[in-house]
């Protein structure tokens, strides 16, 4: 097993030092700092983050990688839609009533904490010191507390409020940070409330993803996509979630960039075209069985097996996990350092069917960074019920087929003079209602001569109505059907761009041997802020020109470079773009203005070769676009020789 606490040349992982080479390379600084550092500042802006310029260009490398690894690859429809969401919509979608988190009270200083982290904070340092010998009064935990303690924390996110109520008793669970008690969980909305305009009866929330604009549009999208099956839509756009206690920087945070893709699929044909690309990719996966047994440890199997055997559901689940993990590949993720674990029954989201998470080892431990739900056809069902509008498919049948299926009939005459200009909202309906809702409220209507049909907000404000049986009649009927109408099921990865950020920057991190402050960040090529360092040796103007040059040149090829002309040494030079991840570095010196030749330097390895300048051009060129390595440079080009400069 990978360990998260070593850098990726095996030295022990300091978090503090790794952090603050980001935060003075400005990755990405606190926002509001300078406010939070006043005297007079009382506002909360933990978990609010700026990034720098290399984070900034980080972000929107791994983005464009992730375009073109998804929406171009796969051909989906992509969408910009707005944050401002009234509330109805999240009413609808079961935001408002199901998406929270678990927080407990500090009972002295008031605090909030939430509940599941605590718990799992207090018992893994339990864990941390007992095993070292370190509880006061005690040498060692027993065995069976050490069992207990891992089985509670393999199945953590199981837990519900009353469960973890139970924990914090039973095990005596204190806020670590000074020793109180804390009260017993409460739910709390991870959604940001506002109103929209000048009057506070028009409720909005931030929304907490990208799906819901997406889902509300999808009768459009299948216009556009003419009407065609399967298809999937994607979105890339910021979040917002209110957590309750963000204190792991850059992985909990209430304002994020999600990117998401929505696959709409036929419910009785859930096989990819594509599946055999990914059947033979190996997945360390840690499926529902084994956490609920108090493991922790994943197994590996193919994608095909997984799906044959049905820990993996369908092909298409399947499928886009296995793009999943080739995508984190291509951004330079550790392999060793990836898992897939299922979510257990309580932590599922209340849309989701099943639902894998690609987590990604880090020095807080296993960090989810992207989900892939089987949501089904709950928002698109919620959403058609609601509104009255058909957001099904409508696919015409090769021959015609009798079909058995229940049908409710409105007594129009009736139904007119009962609900006035109600009526056309009841209709909707009705109409709306699925087959398994039509038949358990025929069983309903059979039994107590009416039913109680749920309807968007009427005109005296209520949201549902009761029917009797004079009004409405279900029935069970047989028909040709040459059409055949479906809600989609859908399947949907979605990534939280910053975690993989963070987690990528940490699983890239080394510093040269025996030397903590010259730290390396080994970025690969196709996500590093910059690419090419130019470095003049001298002030000289004849030097600058040629550097500029240079840079003028790199920027026509479309790669990013930046030319540091300071006073500093070049192994000062060389040692601060390390820290900034840069991948290549070019350097002109006084044989250059004679022979026009140019040295380019290899990040990781030091190493140099020197030649002309379209030699050099065409090596950056090739690196870049991975038909050539910097081992064929090297055996192609002149190693040169010179030492680099005292840092």
């Amino acid at each position: 097993m990978a360990s998260s606490t070593t850098t990726l040349k095996g030295d022990e992982f300091d978090r503090q030092l790794f952090e603050s080479v980001l935060k003075r390379r400005f990755f990405f600084t606190e926002a509001f700092e300078i406010y939070r550092l006043s005297p007079n500042f009382k506002g909360d802006n933990r978990g609010l983050f700026d990034y720098g310029p290399p984070g900034c260009a980080l972000q929107a490398n791994i983005v464009d990688m992730w375009r073109k690894h998804f929406v171009l690859e796969e051909n989906m429809l992509e969408m910009d839609c707005t944050v401002v969401t009234p509330e109805l919509v999240l009413k609808t979608s079961g935001h408002v009533d199901k998406f929270a988190d678990w927080m407990c009270k500090d009972s002295v200083k008031g605090d909030y904490l939430r509940a599941d982290h605590l718990v799992a904070t207090v018992l893994k340092a339990r864990l941390a010191r007992g095993t070292r010998g370190l509880v006061k009064d005690s040498p060692n935990l027993e065995q069976a507390t050490i069992d207990e303690y891992n089985g509670i924390l393999a199945k953590i996110d199981n837990y519900d409020g009353d469960g973890l109520a139970e924990l914090i008793k039973q095990h005596g669970i204190r806020n670590p940070e000074n020793n109180n008690e804390v009260l017993p969980p409460v739910p709390f909305n991870l959604m940001f409330k506002s109103t929209i305009g000048p009057s506070t009866a028009a409720p909005i929330y931030l929304r907490p993803e990208t799906a819901q604009g997406q889902f509300l549009n999808f009768k459009k999208l299948l216009d556009y996509n003419q009407g065609s099956m399967p298809f999937a839509s994607a979105s890339i756009g910021k979040s917002y979630r209110n957590e309750i206690s963000p204190r792991t920087g850059l992985l909990r945070v209430r304002e994020f960039l999600l990117a998401e893709i929505e696959h709409y699929v036929d419910p009785e044909k859930k096989q990819h075209p594509r599946f055999r690309e990914v059947s033979d990719i190996v997945l360390p996966l840690l499926d529902r069985e084994t956490q609920l047994s108090g493991k922790t440890t994943s197994r590996t199997i193919t994608i095909g097996q997984a799906v044959e055997s049905k820990v993996i559901d369908n092909e298409t689940l399947g499928y886009f996990m296995g793009r999943i993990m080739l995508f984190l590949a291509k951004l330079g993720v550790d392999q060793s350092k990836v898992r897939f674990r299922q979510h257990l029954a309580n932590e599922m989201a209340h849309y989701a069917c099943d639902c894998w998470d690609a987590e990604l080892l880090t020095s807080y431990g296993w960090v989810e960074c992207v989900g892939c739900a089987d949501r089904s056809a709950y928002d698109l069902t919620v959403h058609a019920r609601y509104t009255g509008t058909s957001l099904a498919v409508k696919e015409v049948l090769p021959e015609p087929v009798k079909v058995e299926e229940w049908q409710a009939t409105l007594d129009k005459k009736r139904t007119g003079p009962r609900f006035k200009k109600d009526a056309k909202v009841v209709q909707s309906a009705v109409e709306a209602l699925d087959q398994v809702a039509l038949e358990s409220l025929a069983a309903e209507l059979e039994k107590n001569g009416a039913v109680v049909i749920e309807t968007p907000a009427l005109s005296d404000g209520t949201m549902n109505v009761e029917l009797s049986q004079e009004l409405l009649a279900i029935s069970k009927i047989t028909r040709l059907q040459s059409i055949r109408e479906y809600t989609p099921n859908v399947i949907e990865p979605s990534f939280g761009i910053g975690r993989i950020l963070y987690s990528l920057l940490e699983q890239v991190y080394w510093h040269r041997p025996n030397d903590a402050a010259r730290a390396v960040l080994s970025l690969p090529l196709a996500v590093a802020p910059n690419k090419v360092l130019i470095a003049p040796l001298s002030s000289h103007p004849q030097l600058n020109a040629i550097s500029h040059r240079l840079s003028a040149r790199l920027r026509k090829m479309g790669i990013a470079n930046i030319i540091d002309a300071s006073s500093a040494s070049i192994g000062k030079r060389y040692a601060r773009n390390d820290e900034l991840g840069t991948p290549l570095g070019m350097t002109i010196d006084f044989d250059t203005l004679t022979d026009g030749s140019v040295t380019l330097r290899e990040r990781d390895s030091m190493v140099q070769v020197r030649g002309l300048e379209d030699e050099v051009m065409a090596a950056i060129r090739g690196l870049l676009e991975g038909t050539e390595t910097w081992e064929q440079v090297t055996g192609r080009m002149e190693v040169f020789g010179a030492q680099e400069e005292d840092y």
